[in-house]
């Protein structure tokens, strides 16, 4: 995947002919799940989701049908991760993971933001190098103040 993220349900997507964001409903599985810690709350999106699969289902006014409501309608999904297949049949949906609607055409939805965010835990704090975490936060008390902890650099200040 090279450095894409996965997108997961609640990730922001626009139409490049309407006038407002929505975000993505994944109602096509309850297995698989991205980013929270339960593993409970982020479900992948595959190319399954189709249809009516955005909370409001619309973009706001579509400049395409001269500014009425937008009814969002995903028919396909392209530039999906190839080499996954889950538990619905449907292929992961990467960052920039476009989708078509019968009005926009080919392409018109696109990602703006892929849902996941990051949720620190406490093994990322146990696995956490402790002398970077004193440098970068010094009124942790993570490491001695040692001239061996500081590979035998003395420093002088001047007053």
């Amino acid at each position: 995947m090279a450095e894409k993220h996965i997108v997961v349900q609640g990730a922001q997507c626009m139409c490049k002919f309407g006038s407002a964001p929505d975000k993505l409903k994944v109602l096509t599985h309850a297995k698989e799940y991205a980013n929270d810690q339960e593993g409970s709350t982020k479900p992948i999106a595959t190319t399954k989701d189709i249809g009516a699969t955005f909370e409001k289902n619309m973009f706001g006014s579509c400049s395409k049908m001269n500014n009425r409501p937008c009814n969002a309608v995903v028919t396909e999904w392209s530039a999906y991760y190839e080499d996954t297949i889950l538990s619905n049949g449907g292929k992961v949906l990467l960052e920039d993971s476009k989708a078509t609607c019968p009005v926009g055409g080919k392409d018109c939805i696109e990602i703006i933001q892929h849902g996941q965010k990051a949720e620190p835990s406490a093994q990322n704090f146990a696995n956490a190098d402790k002398n970077v975490q004193a440098q970068l936060n010094p009124l942790s008390e993570t490491i001695e103040d040692t001239p061996e902890c500081f590979g035998e650099t003395e420093v002088q200040v001047k007053a």
